[in-house]
């Protein structure tokens, strides 16, 4: 288990398939895309136009996040701090936890790339706006701040689960994650790992987003991924930085025996 990578490492290293972008009305934003990611960026958006009308959005996101499956974890995705401007990465090749989200989430809402690049920003910055200070560091930004990807219900799943006032991004000796952005004041609700039975997984649908509590102050996750029914029984869908160091699909019940708990985010 690894804390979120967009909570830790504020020193982002440099990658292939970036861009910058400044919002400007009616403008599209860009990244310089590697061959690699060009590709299979036109694969997942064939397979997304290829789902019949009404597919249910989880099983497009299902569909989608599968042709991740064996795609190489990379740590530190994203590029950009209080010192480095920020710049649009899109980067098929490897992901990490969070970027894999991103990416499915967009594509699971995008006809072409220009749809794609306009949803991929709407979801991993506040307002569309390209720069570190609106990027959304923690995981239970996606059903606070606009544009709202998701909702959480993780409250209602259960009476067991438990809802603590955090104080996200800051470190218990006073200072911060993240130089340069501010303390957010939040009540974060969690399911602990032994509350999350068959009657909580019965409510899950496939799609749903599933985050690792994080019991350390300062944090609401470890770990991201996504909840999928298989018929081999549910899974939790993830870019692991384990042994495996890869999109992998782990039986949901034996991951959640590693965490604290879980919160899920319901695909908006």
């Amino acid at each position: 288990m690894r804390i979120t990578v967009r909570v830790l490492f504020v020193v982002l290293a440099l990658i292939c398939g970036s861009g910058l972008w400044s919002p400007t009305a009616g403008a599209t934003p860009t990244a310089n895309l590697d061959d690699t990611t060009s590709h299979k960026l036109d694969e997942l958006l064939a397979v997304r136009n290829g789902l019949r009308a009404g597919t249910p959005r989880g099983d497009a996101i299902d569909q989608l996040s599968a042709r991740f499956l064996g795609t190489p974890y990379g740590p530190d995705m994203l590029v950009g701090s209080p010192t480095q401007p920020e710049q649009l990465v899109v980067d098929l090749r490897r992901v990490d936890c969070f970027t894999f989200l991103d990416y499915v989430e967009a594509l699971s809402r995008s006809a072409d790339r220009a749809d794609f690049m306009n949803k991929l920003v709407e979801t991993r910055y506040a307002g569309g706006q390209i720069d570190f200070w609106h990027r959304k560091h923690f995981f239970t930004d996606w059903a606070n701040t606009p544009r709202i990807a998701a909702t959480d219900i993780t409250g209602s799943l259960t009476s067991a689960a438990i809802t603590v006032s955090k104080h996200l991004n800051a470190k218990v000796d006073g200072s911060n994650y993240l130089p340069g952005i501010p303390v957010v004041d939040r009540d974060i609700t969690y399911i602990p790992a032994g509350a999350v039975n068959d009657a909580v997984v019965s409510q899950l649908h496939t799609g749903d987003f599933i985050g690792a509590y994080a019991d350390e102050p300062g944090l609401d996750v470890t770990h991201v991924g996504i909840f999928v029914r298989t018929p081999n029984g549910p899974v939790f869908r993830n870019a692991t930085s384990l042994a495996a160091y890869q999109v992998v699909d782990t039986p949901l019940s034996q991951y959640v025996a590693t965490t604290p708990g879980v919160i899920v985010l319901r695909p908006s």
